[in-house]
């Protein structure tokens, strides 16, 4: 089992050296984009060495009747990918445990996936998965994964699904005791413009001290994809699923910690959000965001690590607030918006204090584009996009939309906007927060100074003096 990434190994070496492995035995089961994984390990040699079966119910009615009709009615799913994993598993132990089960470490591979159409109007994607045994006899492991394939090209996004497949294989025996090496190993023999992967999911007792909250940031911080979800309760989720027709309100901050002022930007913009004509209040989601810059500290450089355990505790009272949490690396609104616009054709809100409209109206930004600042715009103001700006309190004066001045030569555009319903105030906050600065509040909660905690939720400071999260100690 090696600790170390190996980088030089190409996928026939990887596949050959799991069928020449002895202990490693199992079975493949595959629907859509070909039998690409299976026929890696068969061209590679010695596959009687791994393969007990493989397979592909690729007619629904022959899926439906071996894996049973699942809840979802798509068969590109988690639900059908689980299914798969547990069947074929089911069947590996049931048929071959007596006769080999205390040599062998068994396993299931599975894959379900919707490659690109013969018009090329879709995007590709899918799940993958690995329900395996890391020592005979032992318990099953999960490793789940879902991919989006980026090539242009049927056979290359064949192709694709057949080295990452093999790749996941190959860790899942020789890289699951490091997560990043494992990681780091899926896109071995491939590149960042091939596939994404936004969503991966360890489970099993030899992944105890496995974080899925940390893999999900470490998918974005490696950049095998550009964002990455999890629920409430800390499960990673797949975006497209928990997002997919839904109506996005998305909050950005960096919640170091989470103050009153973020609750109240939350609950007056999502107030002002469900009052939009074109807004089913029955489909609403409400998302909070974190950058990887927003993840390091202030003004530090791109190249500055980021604290882990500061990560997991921002996490930690995001979750205890009831939010879903994107983690992305859209340092810029409009690739922010551009990202969500390809999973949702809802209405999408977004909520901001005021410095970031001064933020977004910095051509600075901008520059690397063609368009300039027209070209980020026709994508951050889009049909369905519109903004809610949060006042901020300086010397005295609360500043919003009708206190802004952009530059002189961007005045008529920013009118526009007004005039077209794009951005508008929020005018139902709390007037009392405004005179709050989150780094103000992280600096007396620190220093444990009286009445830090009447500027944060009650169920957070809780949580804050439990867990002694940000530096905080009772001692001081």
């Amino acid at each position: 089992m090696e600790n170390i990434h190996n980088q030089f190994i190409n996928t026939k070496q990887k596949a050959l050296g799991i069928n020449l492995d002895p202990k490693i035995y199992g079975s493949f089961a595959e629907i859509g984009a070909g039998q690409d994984v299976a026929a890696n390990f068969f061209k590679a040699g010695a596959a009687a060495g791994t393969i007990a079966k493989t397979m592909s119910a690729y007619d629904m009615a022959f899926s439906d009747a071996i894996y049973g009709v699942q809840e979802t009615k798509r068969y590109v799913s988690e639900q059908r990918l689980m299914a798969m994993l547990g069947h074929e598993y089911d069947l590996v132990i049931e048929r071959l445990a007596a006769k080999r089960g205390e040599t062998s470490t068994f396993f299931s591979f599975a894959d379900t996936f919707s490659a690109l159409n013969y018009q090329k109007t879709n995007q590709g994607h899918g799940w993958m998965g690995m329900r395996y045994q890391q020592e005979p006899g032992g318990p099953f492991h999960d490793v789940v994964l879902h991919v989006k394939l980026l090539d242009n090209d049927l056979g290359l996004q064949h192709s694709a699904v057949g080295t990452l497949g093999v790749n996941l294989v190959y860790a899942c025996f020789n890289y699951y005791k490091s997560p990043s090496v494992f990681l780091l190993s899926l896109l071995d023999d491939l590149s960042r413009d091939r596939i994404q992967i936004d969503m991966i999911r360890f489970e099993g007792p030899g992944f105890n001290e496995v974080d899925n909250r940390l893999m999900s940031l470490h998918l974005v911080k490696y950049g095998l994809s550009d964002a990455a979800v999890f629920g409430p309760d800390g499960k990673n989720l797949q975006p497209s699923e928990v997002l997919y027709k839904k109506h996005i309100m998305i909050v950005r901050g960096r919640f170091r910690p989470l103050i009153n002022v973020h609750m109240d930007m939350i609950n007056t913009g999502v107030e002002k959000f469900m009052k939009e004509p074109d807004v089913d209040n029955t489909k609403v989601i409400v998302v909070t965001e974190l950058t990887l810059q927003s993840l390091k500290e202030r003004g530090a450089d791109d190249r500055a690590e980021i604290n882990e355990k500061d990560f997991l505790d921002r996490v930690d009272i995001l979750c205890s607030m009831g939010q879903t949490v994107l983690i992305s690396n859209f340092h810029e609104y409009y690739k922010l918006i551009a990202y969500l616009s390809k999973i949702t054709t809802l209405k999408i809100g977004v909520v901001l204090g005021y410095p970031n409209l001064e933020f977004i109206f910095n051509e600075e930004h901008y520059q690397y584009l063609q368009g300039g600042i027209l070209e980020a715009f026709a994508t951050l103001f889009s049909r369905k996009v519109k903004l809610f700006i949060y006042p901020t309190l300086g010397q005295g004066v609360v500043y919003n939309s009708k206190r802004f001045s952009p530059p002189p030569h961007l005045i008529d555009l920013f009118e526009y906007l007004i005039a077209n319903d794009k951005i508008e105030d929020i005018l139902n906050y709390n007037v009392n927060n405004l005179n709050v600065q989150t780094d103000h509040v992280l600096h007396l909660l620190k220093k444990n100074a009286a009445g830090w905690e009447e500027y944060i939720p009650e169920k957070v400071v809780a949580l804050i003096k439990e867990r002694s999260l940000f530096g905080f100690s009772a001692d001081h």
